[in-house]
């Protein structure tokens, strides 16, 4: 509220139209120079009791690849109004921002660029020269997204700004490499693993895109059976038969029976295995295995103690194994020429349409060819001693795994799910889950603290000291991996890391765990379940009580919103034209947590009528507001229109504290524009006209009353226009000559009680 201005009077502001592209920069200008975005500093001034209860979040940091989009904008939206509302009820009230380094993601952006300007590869540049390349890439991206951020009124403390890889992060992941190599969790070892042969780089399991291929599907004589397969190429080296022990076509053979049989390239000696994974259903019931280029092949290959041979190379072309006329093509080109050899042979014997799903990488959009290499893996499942734990169901000292921690904070409802039908999901992934291959062969990131000298391993949070002779002989000197790490590995920190983790920071102990995780759906797996393991082993605690997830934003037809389609929304150029609030409200109102909602210039407009309509309703107040009314008393019927008002905003709060955002949202918006201006002002005009004093002036506090509450109420939503109206707003208590000070800021006054 402005204590020099006059009552009765309005301000020459309000009469003009609200012009959100004057206010927005101005007043978020305001915000961060009172410093209250910063708990300490409302502690400092006495707007927060010393031992208030914290409430705490991280923003999920956005990738330094470009700008932020309408699904980043809802996220930030969602966000910002339980800090806003959590500060406005007198909590110690911290959300961190940052950003992630989204080690494939960025490198793959700007090599792509490079390639098209420069028509050089990374292997040109170098690593140094292509570091520096994205490490300013990766800057200018930052910049722009704390623009955009701020642009949409995200109230984050500044001061405390993290990036994955900074000095802080960095000094925190070696931490827990090193901590985890020496509890045995992370090893080195050869597995099957997701091979990206167009990135040249491991990649995880959930960063892989399904597509669907229109393919041949071919059954061919392998001897006495027939197989059935879509990859003919990797069958070169494929010398076991797989049936199902109780397939009565097969009862003749025995497991582990050997016999020679015709194959592609001459005879070969043949092993049967009889294997109740094996789907009798599917094809002829019998098939051949490739365990090195395939994840159930592999498996099934582990557990008979099978030899596996490398068919296929990492940049998706055919080994020698495959003979002459096959070696060195590259597989898609092989398959017909394979085709016609085994017709050739008299060993094909169809080929069926074929729809299936093809595994790709997510980030470059290569086919993923699954490989044996030697990788560095975390193990899910092994046991190991939880020193010291708040974890219900494991006590300290009590013998778990990663995964059990994984699923216990869920299912103790220690860590809670919104909406909960993503509980099963998470579930199903957990009962899946497989060793993290946390190695990449990718340059940009954090590069895996492993150092060799010969023979020799050191693993440690700084480079060894290598006090060998310089010989100049690569095994006198320590060499440092080539890997990095792949990107989850510090994200799933972030909850613990961005409070100054592993140093015992009163951060730490203030505002760990966090309240609360909002994001999307499809990082469920990514990056939630992996903060959850993380925490959950350096901390023994969860990371956050409550998950909320957001669904996709779409257009107004319902489809996804991407460049390509030309139907994608900036969330800076939603702000230029309709305010940074019409675009915050038009998120906000009618989407549920975890559902997908659609948005549209039109609905963006609705919203900016509305912040129309507030600053409408304020000069209505505002004209017939006189000094004599704060000191009355309301009549009767003007106090029941008070308590009416207060059951609602009672309402708001218990929606906001169940994250029934889209509720609370529509439950405000109804008040105003129905109750409010459709219902009160109107009923208020002869009142105002009255010769009677005392309802005259009952009706002229009553209306500043409703003003200046649900426009408190409104300020999580709308920031900027409430914020510019409670600054016009009279403070009768005030002298008419006393200035405003910072302390006179919406954002810092209290939630609307009785």
């Amino acid at each position: 509220m402005n204590p020099s201005t006059q009552p009765g009077h309005v301000p020459e502001k309000l009469l003009k139209p609200y012009s959100p592209v004057d206010e927005e920069s101005v007043i978020y200008k305001k915000w961060e120079q009172s410093g209250y975005f910063t708990p300490e500093n409302m502690i400092k001034d006495g707007l927060t009791a010393p031992d208030a209860e914290a409430f705490s979040i991280v923003l999920p940091p956005p990738n330094v690849t470009g700008v932020l989009h309408m699904g980043h904008a809802m996220m930030i939206t969602v966000e910002d109004i339980i800090v806003r509302y959590k500060r406005m009820q007198g909590f110690r009230t911290l959300w961190l921002p940052g950003t992630d380094h989204a080690a494939i993601a960025t490198q793959s952006k700007v090599e792509k660029e490079i390639q098209k300007k420069e028509g050089k590869s990374r292997f040109d540049l170098g690593r140094e020269e292509l570091l520096n390349r994205v490490n300013t890439f990766a800057q200018d991206s930052h910049d722009t997204i704390v623009n955009q951020m701020k642009v949409m009124g995200a109230s984050c403390d500044w001061s405390r700004e993290a990036f994955t890889l900074d000095e802080v992060r960095t000094k925190a992941v070696r931490t827990m490499f090193k901590k985890m190599y020496e509890d045995e969790l992370i090893y080195r070892g050869h597995r099957i693993v997701n091979w990206d042969p167009k990135g040249q780089t491991t990649i995880s399991d959930d960063e892989i895109v399904y597509e669907e291929e229109k393919t041949k599907f071919y059954y061919l004589k392998y001897g006495p059976f027939t197989i059935g397969t879509s990859r003919p190429e990797t069958k070169f080296g494929d010398k076991y038969i797989v049936v199902h022990p109780d397939d009565p076509r097969y009862a003749e053979y025995t497991h582990g029976q050997k016999m020679t049989v015709e194959w592609i390239n001459g005879p070969i000696e043949t092993t049967v295995i009889k294997d109740e994974m094996i789907d009798r259903d599917f094809g002829t019931g019998a098939m051949t295995i490739t365990p090195w280029h395939s994840v159930a092949d592999f498996e099934l290959a582990q557990k008979h103690k099978l030899d596996m041979e490398q068919i296929i190379d990492k940049y998706g072309k055919l080994l020698p194994i495959a003979g002459e006329g096959f070696a060195g093509l590259k597989i898609k080109d092989a398959r017909a020429k394979i085709i016609e050899r085994l017709q050739e042979k008299g060993l094909f014997v169809k080929e069926e349409d074929y729809v299936h799903n093809v595994a790709t990488a997510e980030r470059t959009g290569g086919i993923i060819e699954p490989q044996v290499m030697l990788q560095w893996f975390i193990d899910v499942n092994k046991p190991f001693v939880l020193e010291h734990s708040s974890l219900d169901s494991i006590p300290s000292g009590s013998e778990t795994t990663l995964k059990e921690i994984m699923r216990t904070t869920v299912t103790t409802g220690q860590v809670d799910i919104i909406p909960d039908y993503f509980t099963k999901t998470y579930f199903h992934w957990i009962d899946n889950l497989r060793d993290w291959c946390i190695s990449r062969q990718i340059w940009y990131g954090h590069r895996i603290p492993v150092w060799y000298r010969g023979d020799e391993i050191f693993v440690g949070t700084e480079a060894p000291v290598d006090n060998a002779p310089d010989s100049g002989e690569s095994t006198s000197r320590w060499i440092q991996d080539e890997d990095t790490l792949d990107t989850w590995f510090s994200s799933g920190m972030w909850t613990f890391s961005t409070l100054g983790w592993p140093e015992e920071t009163e951060d730490m102990k203030i505002y760990h765990p966090t309240n609360l995780i909002e994001t999307g759906p499809d990082i469920l797996f990514f990056w939630i379940a992996r903060m959850i393991l993380m925490s959950g082993y350096a901390l023994g605690t969860i990371p956050f009580h409550t998950i909320y997830l957001h669904g996709l934003v779409r257009d107004a037809q319902g489809k996804k919103m991407s460049k390509s389609l030309g139907n994608a929304m900036d969330p800076l150029d939603i702000a230029a034209k309709f305010g940074a609030d019409a675009g915050r409200m038009a998120l906000i109102t009618g989407t549920t947590p975890g559902t997908d909602s659609k948005i549209s210039e039109d609905k963006i407009k609705g919203q900016k009528h509305f912040a129309n309509k507030i600053w409408n309703i304020s000069r209505f107040v505002l004209t017939n507001y006189s000094t004599e009314s704060a000191v009355v008393t309301l009549t009767a019927s003007d106090q029941t229109l008070l308590d009416e008002w207060h059951t609602v905003s009672d309402k708001i709060a218990v929606e906001i504290d169940a994250y029934r955002l889209h509720i609370a949202a529509d439950d405000i918006y109804q008040y105003i524009w129905t109750t409010f201006a459709d219902v009160i002002i109107e009923q208020s005009k002869p009142l105002l006209a009255s010769e009677d004093a005392t309802i005259k002036l009952s009706r002229q506090k009553l209306l500043l009353t409703l003003l200046s509450e649900t426009i408190t109420v409104l300020h999580p939503f709308m920031p900027f226009v409430t914020e510019a109206i409670w600054e016009l707003l009279p403070n009768p208590s005030a002298g008419s000559g006393s200035e405003s000070t910072s302390s006179d800021l919406l954002m810092i006054q209290k939630w609307p009680t009785k």
